[in-house]
């Protein structure tokens, strides 16, 4: 009885550690126009802190964590690969992501967020678009 007890509860902890392995991300819905919104808005609060605000560092490293689930969630879906509201969306999550890689300590300049905020209005107008 003992032994059968053990190999059951071996048995559920690793179909347990399986499930969860194998799972999604949960920052991501699955949802190509929800995710892409979530992002920008997302992206948009982390710019948008000032550099002596105390949640600074966990808004950089939740846009960072949804930048990385975003283009690996994508980036291999020829459907969506296609569409304009995801090659702009690329651009500014390149920017971006290639900012906090070489600064990750300096506040996004200026002239970057103003370029970002044109970009995420045009990924914007592409998604309410359809493209």
């Amino acid at each position: 009885m003992k032994r059968l007890l053990s190999l059951l509860f071996s048995l559920v902890l690793g179909l347990s550690l399986c499930l969860t392995g194998c799972s999604a991300s949960g920052t991501l819905t699955g949802n190509y126009r929800d995710d892409t919104l979530a992002l920008v808005n997302t992206l948009r609060e982390a710019i948008d802190l000032s550099q002596d605000s105390p949640d600074r560092a966990q808004a950089q490293s939740e846009a960072r964590q949804m930048l990385n689930d975003f283009a690996s969630r994508y980036r291999r879906d020829s459907s969506i690969a296609k569409l304009n509201s995801y090659t702009t969306m690329r651009t500014a999550v390149n920017a971006l992501a290639g900012h906090y890689a070489s600064y990750p300590n300096r506040p996004v300049p200026q002239k970057l967020r103003n370029r970002l905020e044109q970009e995420f209005n045009q990924v914007e107008v592409a998604l309410k678009r359809g493209a």
